[in-house]
């Protein structure tokens, strides 16, 4: 499934899911992580910012914002973290490995978009 479709049915009958809960990259989606500069609290790279990858895997279970959490402003709505492959050549444009060498991450949902 990609796209944003609909993941829930992968879950199980009966299990309905809160808003938000669902993921909303699949595999083979592709991604740019945000360019931000948040004061305080926050798990993205700054080298890592604004580059382009491919997301792996959805990972499960949801889980809750920290970096709202940590400001006591998330009231525990969840969201996913997501395995992210970021090629070399997209870090350093003049990488001269192999173009299947990358960087593997896992990264929240609130900092990435859909390209």
């Amino acid at each position: 499934m990609q796209g944003g479709a609909n993941r829930s049915e992968s879950l199980g009958a009966g299990i309905v899911l809160a808003a938000g809960e669902a993921p909303v990259f699949g595999p083979g989606d592709r991604v740019r992580i945000l360019t931000r500069s948040p004061v305080g609290h926050y798990r993205v790279p700054t080298y890592l910012r604004g580059k382009t990858g491919v997301v792996e895997a959805a990972i499960e279970p949801a889980g809750v914002d920290n970096e709202e959490e940590a400001y006591g402003r998330n009231a525990g709505m969840k969201r996913h973290y997501y395995r992210i492959a970021v090629p070399m050549t997209e870090i350093w444009p003049d990488y001269a490995g192999s173009h299947r060498d990358g960087l593997h991450i896992e990264i929240f949902e609130t900092w990435l978009e859909r390209i």
